[in-house]
């Protein structure tokens, strides 16, 4: 049996499962505290809605980690960014099409981080002895071109300093020889006899200098160049005029010689933007710069002296990203855009994103680089953040989209950030940026505040009532802004042969649409409208009408007019129309309710489908009712006021129903070769 008295086999008393230490001593001390659990950090976005922000937590913009590379800057262009990433590895050219504001310039500059590295170069033009008109092209590494151009600079100080003491002596002695012989006058004409002989016999020692047209530094990353609006000589080089030729006071070829922006992206990275704004002649040059990876500089002037000159082929291997809008495809030169598919990538910009929390927090993002890049405005706090959220839900104008036109965004930002600091406030606040927003106006959105004043100025706004054959449309008036749209009807005999003719500047789609209309009025008036014709004027439309938006508005017109029924004033409509009576979906909803609030119409019938899209400013919600419609039958129920229901119902009825087609018998011999061609069953 052991022995439990002995201290070295004592074993530590215990309490609720706590070890004690025996010693009196230790337990006479004070029991160490426990670790204090960590306190969860707080946010000031954390009173929202998670989602809303995409899972991001901040107090303001400030918190926001910013990518340090400019390609993971960039928000909303994931198919654009993928391509440039293999363009850059590979050295591929890129033609990128879309809305202006998309990101295609920042695009570009991220390509030139993302080459690979090389060897840049410098490029220097050497007189030619053998013809002046000819200069010599030399490439040295980068950073070396400096020291040549130093080291011939040093020689030709040295070489006219002792020209200099030459011609001195020499006039010094000739001086003194008409000194001493009394020929004082005759000693100053050879005197300058000489100094004009020296400065027309002896070459300049500069000439002999080169002259660095293109300079890069060791450690610098690819060059990017943008080339965009550059006139022929900016993009392709140029020699300068030299107004004096001769005489000893010309200026040597070489030193008149300048590079183009295709030679200084040598190695790197060439942008033009609004490439079809080029002339055809310069694409041409541009094409064979892009082929031969080489270009001679000339005088792009025919009246210059430059035109004489033309260097040695001057090196140009860059990668061209050209960049345009949807009409740029049409007017570029074919070979040029052949050359960019075959040997590289076409991408057409997205103008939206999906509404996610994903890309919501890439918009956070984008809202903190903004305020970055600007240095001067202060950051935005989670109420002004969640307000910017809203418009670019607002200007993308689809249902669950956002815009990624981000530069009109990024202007936003930067007024709301304007206000906070002319109020002294610390950072940016929703209040600022509500209040951006009515300074921050599109000029189209002026203008249509101020055409809606000056027509009810004039009368030419009608809001109440009822009349026969006017029904108020809407339009969009460029990317932000709508329009309240009057359009009138009125149906006269026809001398002739029964026609649609509509007035306003309508544009092709526009024409079409109208008609498209004739068939739902057949349908509805079940009269032969070959007797009369029928008037459609586009009132107010001094810019023309293009879009078949104002389909419906055209057909209630047209029917109020040819069956003399009132239209209620008070109601706005919008939508396209199929021959079938198909109310479709039509663009810039938001816009076009918002302008007929402000023209004090309270009923707007819209396409059914675009309902989602409404994301109207709070202060016009209780002044408008959205009536959803699919068919236009209920567009003619809402809008048409009749004082025979029963009979308006049955016309209604006609529009619903499709025309049953007989089939044509077939002749009888035709029928009986048919049967025998038919296999036996």
């Amino acid at each position: 049996m052991e022995n439990v008295d002995s201290p070295a086999q004592t074993p530590d008393k215990t309490i609720s499962g706590i070890v004690l230490d025996a010693n009196p001593e230790k337990l006479s001390g004070e029991i160490p505290a426990r670790d204090a659990p960590p306190v969860k950090k707080t946010y000031a976005s954390d009173v929202y809605d998670s989602d809303l922000f995409g899972g991001v937590q901040f107090n303001t913009t400030e918190d926001i980690n910013i990518p340090p590379k400019i390609i993971d800057q960039v928000i909303g262009q994931e198919h654009a960014v993928d391509v440039i990433r293999k363009a850059a590895t590979q050295r591929r050219h890129v033609m990128m099409i879309g809305s202006p504001g998309t990101g295609k310039s920042m695009l570009a500059k991220a390509m030139s981080e993302l080459l690979p590295k090389e060897e840049l170069q410098d490029i220097l033009t050497y007189p030619n002895p053998e013809d002046n008109n000819n200069p010599i092209i030399r490439v040295v590494p980068a950073g070396r071109g400096k020291e040549i151009v130093a080291a011939h600079k040093e020689e030709a100080r040295k070489r006219a300093s002792s020209k200099n003491m030459m011609l001195l002596v020499l006039v010094i002695g000739v001086l003194g020889i008409a000194l001493i012989s009394g020929q004082l006058l005759m000693g100053i004409v050879a005197v300058a006899f000489i100094f004009l002989a020296f400065r027309s016999i002896m070459p300049k020692d500069t000439a002999l200098v080169p002259k660095m047209i293109v300079s890069n530094k060791p450690d610098l990353s690819a060059p990017f160049v943008d080339g965009t609006g550059s006139h022929a000589g900016a993009l392709l080089g140029d020699v300068r005029h030299d107004p004096f030729q001769s005489g000893g006071l010309e200026t040597p070829a070489h030193e008149r010689v300048e590079a183009g922006a295709i030679h200084r992206a040598h190695k790197g990275v060439l942008f033009i933007d609004e490439i079809n704004t080029l002339e055809l002649s310069s694409q041409q040059s541009l094409l064979t710069a892009l082929q031969e990876g080489e270009f001679p500089i000339t005088g792009q002037s025919d009246r210059s002296s430059g035109a004489m000159v033309r260097t040695e082929p001057v090196p140009c291997r860059f990668l061209m990203i050209a960049a345009g809008n949807l009409d740029a495809v049409q007017h570029m030169h074919p070979a040029l855009r052949s050359r960019i598919r075959g040997y590289g990538y076409e991408v057409y910009m997205s103008e939206t994103m999906d509404d996610t929390p994903e890309n919501r927090a890439k918009l956070i993002r984008f809202i903190a680089q903004e305020v970055k890049n600007d240095g001067k405005i202060p950051h935005f706090d989670p109420s002004a953040v969640s307000e910017i959220l809203r418009e670019a839900k607002r200007r993308s104008g689809r249902k669950g989209h956002l815009t990624v036109k981000l530069r009109d965004l990024g202007g936003l930002v930067r007024v709301a950030g304007d206000l906070a600091i002319q109020e002294s406030s610390p950072v940016t606040t929703m209040q600022h940026v509500v209040a951006a927003k009515q300074i921050a106006r599109s000029v189209e959105d002026q203008i249509s505040d101020e055409y809606i004043r000056r027509t009810r100025d004039y009368d030419l706004a009608i809001v109440s009532g009822n009349l026969v054959g006017r029904v108020n449309g809407l339009a969009v008036v460029g990317n932000d802004a709508g329009s309240v749209l009057p359009i009138t009807a009125e149906v006269t005999p026809s001398q002739g042969a029964g026609a649609v003719i509509a007035t306003g500047l309508l544009k092709e789609i526009a024409q079409e649409s109208i008609k498209n209309v004739s068939a739902l009025i057949k349908k509805f008036s079940g009269t032969d409208i070959r007797k009369v014709d029928i008037h459609v004027q586009f009132i107010g439309t001094y810019n023309g009408v293009e879009g078949d938006s104002a389909s419906v508005t055209v057909a209630t017109a047209v029917i109020s007019a040819l069956e003399d029924i009132p239209v209620r004033q008070d109601v706005a409509m919008t939508g396209s129309l199929s021959v079938r009576g198909d109310v479709l979906p039509i663009g810039g909803v938001t816009y076009k309710i918002e302008a007929a609030a402000k023209a004090g119409i309270h009923t707007i019938i819209i396409p059914k489908s675009n309902l989602d899209d409404v994301l109207i400013e709070e202060r016009y919600k209780s002044m408008v009712t959205i009536l959803p419609v699919t068919r236009i039958e209920e567009v003619l129920r809402y809008a048409l006021v009749p004082d025979d229901l029963e009979g308006f119902e049955k016309k209604l009825l006609q529009l619903g129903k499709h025309m049953e087609i007989p089939k044509m018998p077939l002749h009888k011999e035709l029928a009986d070769q048919a049967a025998q061609a038919l296999p036996p069953a």
